[in-house]
């Protein structure tokens, strides 16, 4: 009898949202037929059967799983497995009824509180810290039997009044990031005063002989990735007293349009023309809005450009995102075509004169363009 696995998606994630069986318990599946959909920080994957045989769900839809977690089994007539297995079958429904009526929670997931001493038999169980914030704020009981909950928890009141503010799958995800990030990597700053003059008329060409919208993002994604050869420290990973070198430059590109900080990657940069860096970044941007992602569009970033070119940005000081060594701020010019671009880097792998060489390089590659 096969296994269906749950494989690890990215490195910021312990835990996945089952989101939907696409093969219901019980039905014949071939190896490599998609059967599951399941659902990382950032996007959604579909899962493929690594075998052929009777799909049996071991997890239920709308529970979180982790890596390598058994979430269905395969029975295959051929290796003389019974699909109808009176033992498998128990033992499969045994754990979906268990993971039904005690769901795992969340990565946001409250802690449990102590229940009120007591509840009374005709309403919900109310726990004590909600029953006190109740009582403080003189909350109509009614209000809480309207929320059909058989549990009220503090958090919920608050909820409930407006009092917390939900952070959203996304939002959680960056704040992984930027916790990893802070604990781990020494960072350090340097900022170098850039024209830009000639990129942005560089720009506006390139946007009118690929008829693809091309600004600064694309324009330093191109530039930086030119730079790989010459600087390979920049696009490397540190792993102990090692740096991991990397054989292409894989830059990272923050997207924000409303709807969460995704990290988008152009992979190969250097080997991409800049109409097809401007019409990748495009279909991230559309993509953003959505939040149809996939996860192999935001992982393998071995360089993150940031941008800050909206609201009159002068200086950002971006975070190194974990696995790599460099992040790019790029700003707007504020007064004529004269911008500040900085760059983060792990002081661990990357000393200050290194980081002014690099930048000193960019600048020319920029100001070098018309």
């Amino acid at each position: 009898m096969a296994e269906l696995r749950v494989p690890k998606l990215n490195n910021n994630d312990t835990e996945y949202l089952l989101v939907e069986w696409l093969v219901a318990d019980g039905s014949p599946v071939h190896e490599d037929d998609m059967v599951a959909v399941v659902e990382t920080s950032k996007a959604a994957e579909e899962l493929p059967a690594d075998a052929s045989g009777v799909l049996r769900h071991v997890v239920r839809a709308g529970a979180w799983c982790r890596p390598d977690e058994v979430i269905a089994r395969i029975a295959g007539e051929s290796a003389g497995e019974r699909a109808d297995e009176p033992a498998d079958r128990a033992a499969d429904a045994a754990a979906v009824e268990d993971r039904a009526v005690t769901p795992t929670p969340g990565p946001a997931g409250p802690a449990t509180e102590p229940a009120a001493a007591d509840p009374t038999a005709s309403g919900p169980l109310i726990t004590a810290p909600a029953q006190r914030l109740i009582d403080e704020l003189g909350v109509p009981m009614e209000r809480i039997h309207a929320l059909g909950l058989e549990l009220v928890r503090k958090t919920d009141v608050e909820r409930m009044l407006g009092l917390v503010h939900e952070l959203s799958k996304v939002q959680r995800a960056v704040a992984r990031a930027v916790e990893q990030s802070h604990r781990t990597i020494p960072a350090a700053y340097l900022a170098v005063r850039m024209d830009l003059a000639g990129a942005l008329d560089h720009a506006a060409a390139q946007t009118r002989a690929v008829r693809r919208p091309v600004g600064l993002a694309e324009i330093f994604v191109q530039a930086v990735a030119g730079l790989h050869g010459g600087f390979p420290l920049f696009f490397a990973a540190l792993d102990g007293t090692t740096a991991r070198l990397s054989r292409a430059p894989d830059i990272g590109v923050t997207v924000d349009m409303g709807e969460g900080l995704y990290v988008p990657v152009i992979h190969d940069a250097a080997g991409r023309t800049t109409k097809e860096i401007a019409s990748a970044l495009m279909r991230h941007r559309v993509a953003a809005t959505t939040g149809d992602f996939k996860e192999s569009d935001l992982t393998g970033a071995n360089f993150v450009v940031t941008l800050h070119t909206d609201g009159g940005v002068v200086l950002a000081v971006p975070f190194v995102f974990p696995g790599t060594a460099c992040a790019l701020a790029v700003t707007a010019p504020q007064e004529g075509t004269v911008a500040d671009i900085g760059l983060a880097y792990d002081h661990r792998l990357i000393n200050g004169r290194d980081a002014a060489l690099f930048m000193n390089a960019l600048r020319a590659v920029i100001e070098g363009l018309s």
